[in-house]
C-alpha cells in the first residue's frame, strides 16, 4: 500500500504542480482568442517546418547515442536507438525524467545492451547537455542583459528589492518550481543509491560514463551535439513566424526565450507544462507582445509540440513491436 501511494504521488504531484501554475497563468485568459488564431491567423507551413526540426533533433540524439554506445561492445541497431529516444520523450509526459530509464530498458530488451552501461552514457549526455545550456545562457545574457534584468524584476527575483520577494506571485511560482527540481534530484539520488546495492552495476554505469573517451569519431559526436541543439532552437524560433504578433521578433529574442523555456522544462511537470508557459509569456511581454497574444503563443506552440512527442512515441512503440515480431518469425 505504501509503495502504491508513493507511485501515485510521483505521478500526481508533477501534474498538480504544472496544472496549478497553468491555472494561475491563464486565470483571466480569453480562450476564444486561441480558436480564432488557430483557425484563421496561424501560418501552418512555418509550424510544420518547426516540427521537422523537432523530429531531426530526436534523430540526431539517437545517432549520437549509438556512437557513444559503440565502444562498449555490440552497438544497438540505429532504428532501436532512435525509437528508444522517441519513447523516452513520450514517457516523460507521464512521469518526468522516467524517459532516461525507459530508453535504456528498451535497448536492453530489444538489442541486449547492458542497462547499466547505457545508463552511464545517458549520464554523460546530460552532463554535455548541461554545458550546452550554460553556453547558450551565457550568450543570451551577454546579448540581452537588459531584458534578462527586467525578467528578474518582474518575477520578484531581483535581490535588490527583498521586500518584493514575498509579495510577488511570480516569485512563488519560481520557488515552487525550484522545490520541484530539488524533489526530483532527491528521487534520482535515491534511485542511484538503489543501484549501488547491486553488485557490479556501479562499475558498468561508470564504464558507460567514460565511454566517450573511447569513441573513435569525436568530431562526429560534437557535430551531432551541435545539430541537436541547433534543431531544438530552430524548432522553437521558427514558431515566431507562425503568428503576426511574434514574426518581427529577432533572433536574440528567440535565444532568450529558448533559454528561459529550457530552464522551465527542467521543472518536473509533463513536458514543462506550466513553468514553460509562465516563462515564455513573461519574456514575450518584455519584448512588447501583449499578454493575451503571449498566452496564445505559449498554449499553441507547447500543445502542438507535445502532440508531436505523443505521436512519435506511439509510432516508436508500434515500430519496435513490429520489428520484434518480424525478427522472431
Amino acid at each position: 500500500m505504501k509503495k502504491l501511494l508513493k507511485k501515485a504521488l510521483k505521478m500526481v504531484l508533477p501534474i498538480a504542480l504544472g496544472g496549478g501554475i497553468l491555472v494561475w497563468t491563464y486565470r483571466d485568459f480569453e480562450f476564444w482568442r486561441v480558436k480564432e488564431v488557430l483557425l484563421h491567423e496561424m501560418n501552418w507551413w512555418w509550424m510544420i517546418l518547426s516540427l521537422f526540426f523537432g523530429i531531426f533533433s530526436h534523430l540526431f540524439r539517437g545517432w549520437r547515442w549509438k556512437l557513444a554506445l559503440t565502444p562498449l561492445g555490440t552497438p544497438p541497431r540505429t532504428v532501436t536507438a532512435i525509437n528508444a529516444i522517441f519513447i523516452s520523450y513520450a514517457a516523460n509526459l507521464v512521469l518526468p525524467r522516467v524517459g532516461e530509464v525507459s530508453r535504456c530498458a528498451i535497448l536492453s530488451k530489444y538489442d541486449g545492451i547492458s542497462f547499466s552501461k547505457s545508463l552511464g552514457t545517458v549520464v554523460t549526455e546530460r552532463m554535455i547537455d548541461t554545458l550546452c545550456v550554460a553556453l547558450l545562457t551565457g550568450i543570451a545574457m551577454m546579448g540581452q542583459m537588459k531584458v534578462v534584468g527586467q525578467f528578474f524584476g518582474k518575477t520578484g527575483t531581483n535581490l535588490h528589492s527583498i521586500g518584493d520577494l514575498f509579495t510577488s506571485v511570480q516569485f512563488y511560482i519560481i520557488a515552487f518550481s525550484v522545490i520541484g527540481v530539488i524533489i526530483l534530484l532527491y528521487y534520482l539520488a535515491r534511485t542511484l543509491s538503489f543501484f549501488e546495492k547491486v553488485k557490479g552495476v556501479v562499475v558498468n554505469i561508470w564504464e558507460g560514463v567514460i565511454s566517450l573517451k573511447k569513441t573513435k569519431n569525436i568530431p562526429v559526436y560534437l557535430f551531432y551535439t551541435f545539430a541537436i541543439w541547433f534543431c531544438y532552437f530552430m524548432q522553437f524560433y521558427i514558431t515566431f513566424f507562425c503568428f503576426s504578433f511574434t514574426q518581427d521578433l529577432n533572433i536574440w529574442a528567440g535565444l532568450v526565450l529558448f533559454v528561459a523555456g529550457t530552464f522551465a522544462v527542467v521543472v518536473p511537470t509533463p513536458n514543462g507544462a506550466g513553468p514553460w508557459h509562465f516563462a515564455v509569456i513573461t519574456m514575450l511581454t518584455l519584448y512588447g507582445v501583449n499578454e493575451t497574444d503571449a498566452g496564445v503563443f505559449a498554449l499553441l506552440v507547447h500543445s502542438i509540440q507535445t502532440l508531436l512527442v505523443i505521436i512519435l512515441g506511439i509510432y516508436a512503440l508500434i515500430a519496435l513491436s513490429t520489428v520484434n515480431k518480424l525478427n522472431t518469425l
